[in-house]
């Protein structure tokens, strides 16, 4: 009989269920199993920080819909790891989060004084779907299985395990090793839901006359975009998604309204006598489901469709709830609905909308020529949109960045959009980049970020210059945090504190010490030919756009994002 050690085991685990890239800094308690990932054809990925590592995880879960690994060293690597993981827990992103711990008779109680000791179970508690630290080596293949059935079921969500040094260097017996494959002990995918609650919605979206979809991040998790937009087109529905949905409804679409389309969006969400909500909680940033940027919940049918029971009539009342996979509820829908009435064309409620849209787009347009010390934001997004085919992968990062990036940078496809959009988290944008373009090689993948952004996590330049990952980097140089300045001039704070960063800062030339590609642009005019010369170099690419500062400071639709999370009323 073979012993094994518990490196390996984990290994063992983690091929069973599909993973073949791990995360992580590295720690001398990995030595176990990095002396065997050749054996299991396992990925490890070393960045240079936890919390990038966690982001690079993240991402990867993302554009591959299928969990993340990443792992923390004993004591400070999993402290680092903490923030990464707790965007993760926000954004409802399925990781699996391992750390290491120190050996256990030392412990368990904590017996005071010893090194890199700290209560790991209890820092995760908040940031995680469930905690769970292995004790006894026999133990880990079941709890595996409960971190991947926890992390994949409901709301998708980060799950944690510490695995102390003594339990991961010690052996078992090879044979005594309970791994199993994941069909043997979860089904990955819910069924469609109740048949009653699903002809009742059917019904209501066949006698609809004015409706209304929204998209929230569950449809990209499902994979359900196809089946949304099928079933909207049939019933000639407008759309609307959450800023993390964005992509599965093309941004393009005649009957697409945009977040920060307010006056359009408002009035098609407030005059539509049928909603069909998928996947979304409808949170803060969807207005929670309430007037003035829904109708009346006592006037419109609502229909929710959501994995997690919780998550129904969570913030508005519904008329119709289905606990349910949104690709699988959705595919039912549109049969059922095709059986009680013809395909409908738009109502001539979408020409006053398309009215308000083509105001709203003035006012953008307008927009482009704020500003004359530097390159308006805004042309420099489009330009950059403009550059990169419809299926590119774009990350954004920032404030006021993000808040330009979310008028001028629309989004085609699904699983295509990386941005913390429920935590607003700085510092994810460039090593959500390079988990992108880890998980999907072939695609392009860019980044538009802030100045102030790049900081946090600046030296993963590094891994992506070790690994050649290729991408390319925009980033908007207004030299100070800009939305912390706009914050200072509305709460009548002067002069300024604290929103300058250093004026002749070069990111261009940090990432050309790190072997990448860049180039410095002070004219609008310089930076598409930069763009193609960054794609040529086949290199990772870095560009630095001086921004106007005054410009900077008014995105367009700033106040109305404002009021989205300044409601004193709510």
């Amino acid at each position: 009989m073979s012993t094994i050690t518990g490196g390996e085991l984990l290994l063992k685990t983690l091929q069973a269920e599909g993973r073949d890239m791990i995360f992580g800094v590295l720690d001398g308690s990995f030595n176990t199993w990095l002396a065997k990932l050749q054996d299991y054809n396992m990925r490890y990925v070393c960045p240079r920080h936890e919390a990038a590592a966690a982001h690079m995880a993240e991402a990867w879960a993302r554009i591959r819909g299928e969990p993340g690994v990443v792992i923390g060293g004993i004591g400070p690597g999993a402290a680092n790891m903490v923030s990464g993981v707790a965007v993760a827990y926000a954004e409802g992103t399925p990781l699996i989060v391992i750390s290491g711990q120190r050996r256990r008779n030392i412990i368990y109680p904590n017996r005071g004084g010893a090194f890199q000791v700290l209560d790991l179970m209890a820092l995760y508690r908040p940031v995680s779907k469930w905690q769970a630290s292995v004790r006894d080596l026999r133990r880990l293949p079941e709890l595996m299985r409960k971190a991947f059935r926890i992390a994949l079921s409901g709301r998708p969500g980060p799950v944690y395990l510490e695995i102390p040094e003594d339990v991961i260097r010690s052996t078992i017996d090879e044979a005594r090793a309970d791994v199993w494959q994941p069909a043997r002990y979860r089904v990955d995918t819910m069924g469609p839901g109740d048949p009653q609650a699903l002809a009742q919605a059917a019904t209501l979206l066949a006698q609809a006359e004015r409706p209304m979809f929204h998209a929230g991040n569950g449809v990209n998790g499902s994979g359900a975009w196809d089946a949304f937009m099928a079933l909207g087109e049939y019933v000639g529905a407008g759309f609307t998604t959450s800023l993390a949905a964005r992509g599965v409804v093309p941004e393009d679409h005649p009957r697409y309204f945009a977040l920060l389309n307010r006056e359009a969006l408002e009035a098609a969400r407030q005059e539509a006598d049928v909603l069909l909500v998928v996947g979304s909680r409808l949170g803060e940033l969807d207005g929670w489901g309430r007037d003035p940027v829904w109708g009346d919940a006592k006037k419109q049918r609502t229909i929710q469709i959501d994995t997690e029971p919780t998550s129904l009539g969570l913030n508005r009342p519904i008329d119709v709830g289905i606990v349910g996979d949104a690709r699988s509820a959705l595919a039912a829908l549109l049969p059922a609905v095709q059986e009680q009435t013809p395909a409908k064309a738009p109502g001539p409620q979408f020409q006053k909308y398309a009215a308000l849209t083509a105001e709203w787009r003035e006012e953008l347009t307008q927009a482009l020529d704020y500003g004359d010390e530097g390159i308006n934001s805004g042309r420099m997004i489009r330009t950059v949109r403009e550059f990169f085919p419809r299926d590119a992968i774009m990350a954004q990062d920032g404030g006021n960045t993000s808040l330009w990036c979310a008028n001028y940078n629309p989004i085609y496809q699904p699983r295509s959009y990386l941005y913390a959009s429920k935590f607003g988290h700085l510092g994810t944008g460039l090593p959500y980049a390079i988990g992108a373009k880890m998980a999907a090689p072939e695609r392009p993948v860019y980044l538009i970020t802030g100045d102030g952004a790049l900081g946090f996590n600046i030296q993963e330049l590094e891994t992506a210059r070790r690994h050649n990952v290729v991408i390319t980097v925009v980033v908007a140089v207004d030299q100070g945090w800009g939305m912390e300045r706009s914050s200072q001039i509305l709460g009548q704070v002067g002069p300024f504190v604290e929103t300058e960063i250093y004026p002749d800062a070069r990111y261009d030339k940090v990432a050309q010490a790190f072997g990448w590609h860049g180039e410095l642009v002070s004219d609008i005019e310089q930076l598409q030919p930069a763009l193609q010369r960054a794609q040529d170099s086949g290199l990772p690419a870095m560009i630095q756009v001086m921004v106007d500062k005054t410009a900077n400071l008014a995105p367009p639709g700033a106040l109305a994002f404002g009021s989205m999370v300044y409601r004193a009323e709510d």
